[in-house]
């Protein structure tokens, strides 16, 4: 995908992509914030976590480390945010990924996904074409240099959900059909305004950003045993002295 992302369609994803994806971890706070594939985007330029990390599953100049998506060399609990920009698509099991996300991250974190929409005019030509880009990989098509499928926008919630993760927002995005020429793609400009407004579920291209929620989490203060007992301690206390002081009196009367 990396060579298909230097073309006029790739280039247009990934200027649709960035934008989002800057968007949505600007504000993401923490210290750890992970990247998992596809180390020609850089998903965490706007973040400010102080550690950022970038894992793939096979060897690339840009990768700080390698590992598989499902057995990721990190302790559970240990990540604040983690983005996976078209990562499930090319994983060999989108499902442990997913599971193996929600292990690393803290409460709380955040998890945010791009994805290639199947209900889309991309979906289509992915569809039709499939057989035909393994044998001869077209250049206005993600090249596949192992086999991937695109995740329906809707299938990934319900999966975030069953993790017990939050949907925190979702977007689609670039309408324009995968033709091979810039010159083509920017005719067909006036496709964006309208598919946003008017079919935009139909995007090629989505986001999703979801929080990692624990049930029965919450916050517990400071336990002061010894004060509580003093304070209990006290009215009874008083209470005796109160009844020995009324027995002196009767006993003088």
């Amino acid at each position: 995908m990396g060579c298909w992302l230097q073309s006029a369609p790739g280039r247009y994803l990934l200027e649709w992509e960035q934008g989002r994806l800057e968007d949505a971890v600007a504000d993401a706070f923490g210290f750890h914030a992970l990247q998992l594939g596809l180390p020609e985007v850089d998903a965490l330029h706007a973040n400010r976590m102080p550690h950022r990390w970038r894992i793939d599953d096979r060897p690339a100049a840009r990768v700080a480390l390698v590992s598989e998506f499902d057995n990721l060399p990190l302790a559970a609990d240990s990540v604040d945010l983690v983005v996976l920009p078209h990562t499930l698509e090319f994983a060999p099991d989108p499902h442990l990924t997913l599971r193996e996300v929600e292990r690393v991250l803290r409460p709380e974190g955040r998890i945010v996904i791009t994805g290639f929409n199947p209900t889309s005019l991309w979906g289509l030509r992915q569809r039709l074409s499939r057989t035909r880009l393994a044998l001869h990989p077209s250049p206005s098509h993600p090249e596949r240099e192992r086999e991937g499928e695109f995740i329906g926008y809707w299938r990934v919630r319900d999966w975030l959900r069953l993790l017990g993760f939050a949907i925190e927002g979702g977007q689609f995005g670039c309408w324009r059909p995968p033709v091979a020429s810039a010159r083509w793609l920017a005719r067909f400009q006036w496709m964006d305004r309208v598919g946003e407004r008017w079919w935009p579920v139909l995007g090629a291209a989505y986001l999703i950003v979801a929080v990692k929620r624990v049930k029965g989490m919450r916050l517990v203060g400071l336990a002061r045993p010894s004060r509580r007992g003093v304070r209990a301690a006290a009215p009874v206390a008083a209470r005796r002295d109160g009844v020995a002081a009324r027995e002196r009196e009767r006993e003088h009367a």
